[in-house]
């Protein structure tokens, strides 16, 4: 059974930072590619982040320079460092793993930025 635990969200103020993790059981994650999405009420889930199987990655525009993802294979958990976070930014944020016809999500963790 393929199980994906999310952490590390919370309540931060303007500019300061979190660090979200991403633990999987029953798969190998090295294989996948791997992602953080954002979903805030009333909007799209949107990407934010993305670690290719062979290590690339690809930020969101608006995160780019404050966000860094990053994948340790062999805790197979990925991370997601954030920084000089905004109200914008605000959401609950997912993880993702998707190989072939194999997609699968956490349940999700709810960072909110707020004075």
């Amino acid at each position: 059974q393929v199980q994906l635990v999310e952490s590390g969200g919370g309540l931060v103020q303007p500019g300061g930072s979190l660090r979200l993790s991403c633990a999987a059981s029953g798969i190998n994650i090295g294989i996948y590619v791997t992602g953080w999405y954002r979903q805030a009420p009333g909007q799209a889930r949107e990407l934010v982040a993305a670690i290719s199987s062979g290590g690339d990655t690809n930020y969101l525009d608006s995160v780019k320079g404050r966000f860094t993802m990053s994948r340790d294979n062999a805790k197979n958990t990925v991370y997601l460092q954030m920084n000089s976070l905004k109200p914008e930014d605000t959401a609950v944020y997912y993880c993702n793993m998707y190989r072939s016809l194999n997609d699968y999500w956490g349940q999700g963790t709810q960072v909110t930025v707020s004075s």
